[in-house]
C-alpha cells in the first residue's frame, strides 16, 4: 500500500475518533445542563441586565485578540506576510474554529493562507506548530506566575461524575490512534525545532511570536474579567484570569468545535470553585461566549467566504 493509499483510511479513522470524542463530550455537558437548568435560566436573566460599558470593554479585548493572533503568526514565519489579509484570515479562522473540532478550522484556514502566500505545505504546517507551541508555553508560564504570585487562587473544582466519565472516555479514545502517529510526530518536532531556531535568529520575528502569543492569552482573560464585572461577580481579577487560563487549557484537551460545551462546563465549574455563585458563574460564561463566539460567528464566516472567493485562501 502506498503512503497516499494508507493516508485515506487513516484520515477516516481520525475523523471517526474525533466525532466520537465530540459526541461524548457534548452528551456529558448536555446532562450537566439539564441537571442545572434553573441556574442557567437565572444566569441568562442576570446577563440581560449586565453593565453595557464593561461588555464593550470585553468586546474590544476580543477584537484585539485577532490582531494578536496575526502578530503571532507573522512571528512564526521569517518572510513578511500581507498585513490586511493576515488579520482578515485570523478573523475568519476564529469563525471556522467554532465549526470544526479541536482547532481544525483555524488550522485549515491558516494553512491555506500561508500556502497562498507562497510557503510550501511543510513549512506552513511547521509555522502553525511553532505558533501553537508558543501559545501553549505562554499559557503555562502565565498560570505558573499567577499561581505563585497569588497562593491559594488555583483550586480544583468538584467535578460531577458524568463529566469525569466523559473526560476519561475522551482521553482513552484519543490515545488509541496515537501510537501510529508517533513516528510522524517525531519528524514534525524535529522540523519545528529547526524553524524555531530560524525564527529566533530574527529578533523582530521572535518578539512578534512571543508578544502576540502573550497578548492573545492575556486579552482573552481581560474579556472574561470584563464580563464578570458587567454581571457584578465579585471575584478578584487575578483569580478570574487564573481560572480562565487553567480552564481553557484543560478544555483544549476535549475536541469540540471551539470548545463548545467543554470550555463552558469547565469554566463554569472553575468559577464556582473560585467562589462565584452558580447563577453568576453561568452568566459570566454565557457573556464570554457571546462575545467570543456567537456575535463574531456570522461576520467571520462572511469574511471567510470573501477570502475564498478572492482566492486569498
Amino acid at each position: 500500500m502506498t503512503p497516499e493509499q494508507y493516508a485515506v483510511p487513516l484520515t477516516r479513522r481520525r475523523a471517526l475518533w474525533q466525532t466520537l470524542l465530540t459526541v461524548a463530550v457534548l452528551v456529558a455537558v448536555g446532562l450537566l445542563a439539564r441537571r442545572h437548568w434553573p441556574v442557567l435560566e437565572t444566569g441568562v436573566g442576570r446577563l440581560a441586565v449586565a453593565d453595557p460599558g464593561w461588555l464593550l470593554v470585553g468586546a474590544t479585548a476580543v477584537a484585539a485578540t485577532w490582531l494578536c493572533s496575526a502578530l503571532a503568526l507573522q512571528g512564526a514565519v521569517p518572510q513578511p506576510l500581507p498585513a490586511g489579509r493576515l488579520v482578515a484570515a485570523q478573523f475568519a479562522a476564529s469563525a471556522a474554529n467554532h465549526v470544526l473540532p479541536a482547532g481544525l478550522g483555524a488550522g485549515a484556514v491558516n494553512l491555506r493562507f500561508l500556502m497562498r502566500c507562497g510557503l510550501p505545505a511543510a513549512r506552513s504546517l511547521t509555522a502553525l506548530a511553532v505558533k501553537a507551541a508558543a501559545g501553549g508555553l505562554v499559557r503555562g508560564a502565565l498560570i505558573a506566575v499567577l499561581a505563585l504570585a497569588c497562593p491559594g487562587l488555583l483550586r480544583l473544582p468538584h467535578v460531577p461524575g458524568v463529566f469525569v466519565a466523559g473526560a476519561l472516555a475522551a482521553v482513552c479514545l484519543a490515545a488509541l490512534p496515537a501510537g501510529r502517529l508517533w513516528p510522524r510526530c517525531r519528524k514534525l518536532l524535529a522540523t519545528v525545532s529547526t524553524d524555531v531556531r530560524a525564527v529566533h535568529a530574527l529578533p523582530q520575528r521572535a518578539a512578534a511570536l512571543w508578544g502576540g502569543s502573550l497578548a492573545f492569552a492575556a486579552l482573552h482573560a481581560v474579556a472574561l474579567i470584563a464580563v464578570t464585572q458587567a454581571v457584578d461577580l465579585s471575584l478578584h481579577p487575578a483569580r478570574v484570569a487564573l481560572v480562565y487560563l487553567a480552564a481553557s487549557s484543560a478544555a483544549a484537551l476535549l475536541p469540540t468545535p471551539g470548545g463548545l460545551g467543554s470550555l463552558d462546563a469547565v469554566l463554569a465549574l472553575a468559577l464556582t470553585a473560585a467562589g462565584a455563585p452558580g447563577a453568576a458563574a453561568a452568566s459570566a460564561v454565557l457573556g464570554y461566549r457571546l462575545l467570543t463566539v456567537w456575535l463574531p460567528l456570522i461576520p467571520g464566516l462572511l469574511v471567510l467566504a470573501v477570502l475564498v472567493r478572492h482566492k486569498a485562501l
